[in-house]
């Protein structure tokens, strides 16, 4: 049995690490700073993202991955090596084995591309898992059983949507519609209707504190702070949950289109099984207040927030790393595709 087994949520918006036996050890942006010339890394995660929007003209804060892939092999390879050297998983003795969850609609240069970079950070073996799968797992759902599941994992870069059963997923959809883009809805709706430029982190400080997506969801207002593009000056602006919603709502809409999308095409069975045991959201973008009631009202079925949404996938792939070592063989046939 193997003791040196971590298992990785490689988001989009933020990086989970759960150990073997520890449980879940790092939550992190996946943010990494470098210097523009000689892109040497300066900082990752959290130190990373309190600089974004303040850095000098030779520093950059970046996030190397981009809807649930990487865009930048390099920095997330150093990212991937911070962290694993942050959690002390790599050790002069041993390197650690990997489990990491991606995206259904990964393809196979992507996968190439996620378990490079793992071994190059310090891995010994990589396996990948898809996030639904986990994400169900770690919520707690029975998957194993001949019974219809059906999660909707919302994620930064990418929301996962899955039909599961028999451990496996029967139906699934993936669209680049998640926490990323309704945050760069905001941003644009204050540039088009105040001229005000405001930046990510503000973005997002405004979907949690005041953004909805039910008609009749929370009322609420708070100030925001930016940049007049036409005078240029610092400004400041009072904004209400009935805007931000104008602003999300064509976001909302399609992760709803998928999930329709999704069930029109599940076996009548599975179907009448998710009807009677309902939906599972997950994923930071779970937390979108309103979320949850918009879906039951369009896909006429119960959707729930499972508990902790954010840690569901990672919480998963320790789960999996439990079923993995009572076989073996598996790890290294998965490992080597």
């Amino acid at each position: 049995m193997w003791n040196n087994e971590i298992g990785i949520d490689l988001g989009t918006a933020n990086v989970m690490i759960h150990v073997k036996g520890k449980g879940i050890v790092l939550d992190e942006p996946s943010v990494v700073a470098i210097e523009t010339e000689t892109r040497r890394v300066l900082a990752v995660g959290t130190q990373a993202r309190d600089m974004v929007g303040r850095t000098p003209g030779n520093v950059v804060a970046i996030r190397p991955l981009k809807d649930g892939v990487i865009a930048d092999f390099e920095i997330t390879e150093a990212m991937l090596r911070a962290f694993i050297m942050k959690i002390n998983a790599k050790t002069w003795f041993s390197k650690p084995r990997i489990l990491i969850c991606a995206p259904t609609n990964i393809t196979s240069v992507e996968k190439k591309s996620i378990r490079e970079a793992a071994i190059r950070a310090g891995a010994k073996d990589v396996i990948l898992e898809y996030e639904p799968k986990a994400a169900a797992i770690g919520a707690g759902l029975k998957i194993d059983q001949p019974f219809g599941t059906m999660v909707i994992d919302i994620g930064g870069g990418t929301t996962d949507i899955a039909v599961l059963s028999l451990s496996d997923i029967v139906i699934a959809n993936s669209l680049k519609v998640a926490g990323d883009k309704v945050d760069i809805s905001i941003m644009k709706y204050f540039r088009n209707k105040y001229r005000l430029l405001i930046g990510e982190r503000t973005a997002e400080q405004v979907k949690v504190e005041v953004g909805s997506v039910h008609p009749n969801g929370r009322v609420a207002e708070m100030e925001i702070r930016g940049r007049d593009l036409v005078s240029g000056l610092p400004v400041s602006q009072i904004v209400t949950s009935e805007e931000i919603r104008e602003s999300i709502m064509e976001c909302a809409l399609q992760i709803v289109s998928s999930a329709k999308q999704v069930l029109e095409r599940t076996p009548p069975e599975l179907a009448a099984d998710i009807i009677d045991r309902g939906i599972v959201m997950t994923g930071g973008g779970a937390l979108l207040h309103g979320m949850d009631e918009l879906l039951t009202k369009e896909l006429l079925v119960p959707v729930y927030r499972a508990e902790d949404p954010m840690g569901c996938v990672v919480r998963g792939t320790g789960m999996l790393l439990d079923k993995l070592d009572k076989h073996s063989r598996k790890w290294y046939m998965k490992a080597s595709q």
